[in-house]
């Protein structure tokens, strides 16, 4: 196995080959998940259960995947990214192929909410992990370059998908997903070791030490995996019920996909700029991080609240509308997410935190799909789930602003760092030069 020898991430070359195949596992994970979405109303129509009931097949496949994170992280840190990410789409492949042959809501429960999600664990993790070991001053760049895959993919797997359901049914349709999630076994195959100064000379012994618990000491990462719990509540409630509000409001099923599919696609540009704006240095991306956490909770209010401003004829253009402000906060907010953690915790246990995580943001996605399909079924629609999940992503937001340089202080700046360090110390903010009025020249601005 040829294995990459680096004193620091390298910043490019091969980089650029783990970032292309992040990309396409984050498409064929999340970006997949939030096509699901339009496959439920058949699913409870076929089976004659509810929007609860249904809603907890994708529920029950994000949670999984993020609740077994940390397995996927600590496999991959005794054993490399490889192997782990090979098995995890083998087994994603086979959780979409038996979903396909369900006679129950519980064959989907555990074809697609628990074997699939288990796949999805084993690849996602380990991917964004080893991404982040590649790359330092472009490194959150690089981390949007790969999240644009759940941006991007949704813009053909949606329609895709609706076609399939059209044409073949729901089973055929996850039938040919199976297919398609089997290339999660090629982009595992691309993921390179990369050893870099300061790695321990041998894998941590023991379960615990793997999963990498003693990280919750640390209170900036405490901090931040508390609030990134509490916004999994909310954040992925779009994924799963955009595509039926939009069909509640009126919406035929081909206009329902293309406003998840504009979302995407909004999602997608949003992560790559946002990615170059958080490596500039010039607002921390603690701060970025907080502000717009409250911008995502924002698009999902506005989402919600289209049904008592518009009527169904005229919520069309409303709902789009609302979709991509959602689409560009959130798509914002989601290399965010994982380009604070080497910042707060240094570059050799980011696998491990990265898994820890995404394990307390199932807790979220687990209580969010379920909550809002009930409060639908209880009231009718979706404008009251909505509402709801948005106080998730605003309460975790404000939890964010306790992180280090999330809030102005007024002591005065340090000098602009360089590359972002390795041993868990976030950038100080950049020094602003502003004149003043004893000194026509300049001076020193604090960060108030």
């Amino acid at each position: 196995m040829m294995t990459s020898k680096a004193a620091g991430p390298p910043d490019g070359g091969w980089g650029w080959v783990v970032a292309a195949a992040a990309f396409v596992v984050n498409g064929l994970s999340y970006g997949m998940l939030r096509c699901l979405g339009l496959a439920l109303p058949d699913l409870a129509e076929h089976f004659d259960r509810t929007a609860q009931d249904t809603a907890w097949v994708t529920a029950l496949a994000l949670a999984v995947q993020q609740a077994a994170s940390p397995v996927g992280s600590a496999l991959s840190t005794c054993w490399g990214a490889r192997p782990v990410v090979m098995a995890g789409g083998i087994l994603t492949s086979l959780g979409f192929i038996f979903s396909a042959f369900a006679g129950s809501l519980l064959h989907l429960y555990l074809g697609l909410g628990v074997l699939a999600g288990f796949g999805w664990a084993l690849v996602f993790a380990p991917a964004v992990g080893t991404l982040s070991r590649y790359f330092s001053r472009r490194r959150v760049l690089a981390m949007g370059l790969a999240l644009t895959g759940s941006g991007v993919v949704p813009l053909l797997l949606a329609p895709a998908l609706q076609l399939l359901l059209h044409t073949f049914g729901w089973q055929g349709a996850l039938l040919l997903f199976g297919a398609i999630t089997l290339h999660l076994t090629l982009c595992g195959a691309l993921l390179r070791p990369l050893v870099l100064t300061g790695d321990p000379p041998v894998p941590p012994h023991g379960p615990l030490a793997a999963l990498g618990l003693d990280l919750f000491t640390r209170r900036p990462f405490l901090v931040f995996a508390l609030g990134t719990a509490m916004v999994g509540g909310g954040y992925f409630i779009p994924y799963v019920h955009l595509a039926p509000h939009a069909l509640d409001q009126g919406l035929g099923a081909y206009e329902a996909a293309l406003v998840v599919a504009v979302a995407a696609l909004a999602d997608a540009g949003a992560r790559l700029v946002c990615g170059w704006l958080a490596d500039q240095g010039w607002v921390p991306i603690t701060r970025l991080l907080a502000m717009f956490g409250t911008l995502t909770g924002l698009g999902i209010l506005a989402i919600g609240l289209v049904p008592i401003v518009e009527s169904k004829q005229g919520s069309g253009v409303s709902l789009l509308v609302t979709a991509v402000a959602y689409g560009l906060s959130a798509g914002c907010l989601a290399p965010l997410f994982h380009g604070v953690i080497p910042g707060l915790v240094g570059i050799e246990v980011v696998v491990q935190a990265t898994g820890l995580v995404m394990m307390l943001m199932s807790l979220g996605g687990l209580l969010g799909p379920p909550l809002s399909g009930f409060l639908r079924d209880e009231t009718g629609d979706f404008m009251t789930s909505f509402l709801v999940c948005s106080s998730f992503v605003f309460f975790g937001s404000f939890i964010y602003m306790a992180l280090p340089g999330a809030l102005p202080s007024c002591h005065p700046t340090s000098s602009p760092a360089t590359p972002p360090p390795k041993r868990g110390k976030l950038l100080p903010v950049p020094q602003v030069a502003l004149p003043s009025p004893e000194n026509p020249h300049t001076t020193l601005d604090s960060t108030c």
